[in-house]
């Protein structure tokens, strides 16, 4: 099954490299990995894509959470959450028809056109991942060139959040 994993670690060299380690140390493959700064610039927010059963991601998380530098870590997918990634295509097309094709399809996906020259466009999509492995395969039979993705980014939903934080007062109070 498909995990999305969220790990708040400090913005430190080599603390990217710790996480990845503990991965490969255990053979536990990364599907994608997306890292960028907080809003407080101490700490960075990994997304980590991997596939397992519930048991080894639930080690995975465990054994995340016990590194020394990191603050949080939290599987995603437990709950309603946002999941997107980006992708830049560069597509060969020639004047005309086929360039009205893509800019068709550019519409359908609601993807933007970032580059463009006589004979090839750069192409950006952005959305869940099927939607954009979707809107590249519509593409192929245009001579794709080229494809570079960014990898899921993810957030829980915040109804979710606050029902997961509402039931977690009411059993910490039965307790």
């Amino acid at each position: 099954m498909r995990h999305t994993i969220s790990i708040l670690l400090a913005n430190e060299a080599g603390e990217l490299s710790r996480i990845v380690g503990l991965f490969s140390a255990r053979g536990y493959n990364i599907e994608t990995l997306s890292v960028g700064k907080t809003q407080d610039p101490k700490w960075s927010k990994a997304t980590v894509v991997t596939y397992g059963d519930d048991a080894t991601v639930e080690q995975i998380v465990k054994q995340c959470s016990r590194l020394a530098r990191v603050k949080d870590v939290r599987l995603v997918t437990t709950l309603p959450h946002i999941e997107r990634e980006m992708a830049l295509i560069d597509v060969s097309v020639s004047a005309g028809a086929e360039r009205q094709e893509v800019m068709n399809l550019v519409k359908i996906f609601r993807a933007k056109v970032v580059d463009i020259s006589h004979d090839k466009m750069v192409l950006e999509a952005s959305g869940t991942r099927d939607k954009v492995d979707t809107f590249i395969d519509m593409l192929k039979p245009l001579a794709v060139n080229e494809v570079t993705r960014s990898g899921s980014v993810a957030i829980n939903r915040l109804s979710s959040l606050e029902s997961f934080r509402s039931d977690a007062k009411a059993e910490a109070a039965a307790a």
